[in-house]
């Protein structure tokens, strides 16, 4: 039976492996350079940047929900949901849906405005997945990036 909780340290090497996993979907692992010391600092270091929930099969992280607070100076505090990732061989079994519903919950529990995430726009599962929450697909809107 799957289970979502919040991650703690110990998951980090199993998130990291869920983010090459989505990286190789995605075409793109050759621009992952995170390592587990950096998300050691950056997820329970002195100042956290992000939080995480993990899925999990007795001991096996099947899938998470990656996030942290952001805040829009029109709508107020919100979450970025930065990566909802589950195992393939997990998918077609609701483990998304509960990760979604459960990061949901912790927007509304801490007061939040809602949430706000990208989809590539060739990611024809994962867009029909986020239609049946009656997501708003903006447009109009490019992605900026200022890489150092």
């Amino acid at each position: 039976m799957v289970s979502i909780r919040d991650g703690i340290k110990k998951d980090l090497p199993a998130l990291l492996e869920l983010i090459k996993e989505l990286a190789i979907y995605e075409h793109a692992l050759s621009e992952v350079d995170n390592t587990l010391e950096k998300m050691e600092v950056d997820g329970f270091g002195e100042h956290p940047v992000f939080d995480f929930l993990v899925a999990s099969e007795e001991d096996r992280v099947v899938g998470a929900s990656v996030f942290y607070f952001r805040y829009s100076t029109w709508k107020g505090r919100r979450i970025y949901l930065e990566d909802l990732i589950v195992n393939e061989d997990f998918r077609g079994q609701g483990i998304g849906k509960m990760l979604l519903d459960a990061t949901v919950e912790k927007a509304r529990q801490r007061n939040c405005t809602g949430l706000m995430w990208q989809v590539l726009d060739w990611n024809e599962p994962a867009i029909n997945f986020y239609k049946k929450y009656k997501v708003r697909f903006d447009e109009g809107w490019l992605n900026c990036h200022l890489d150092f």
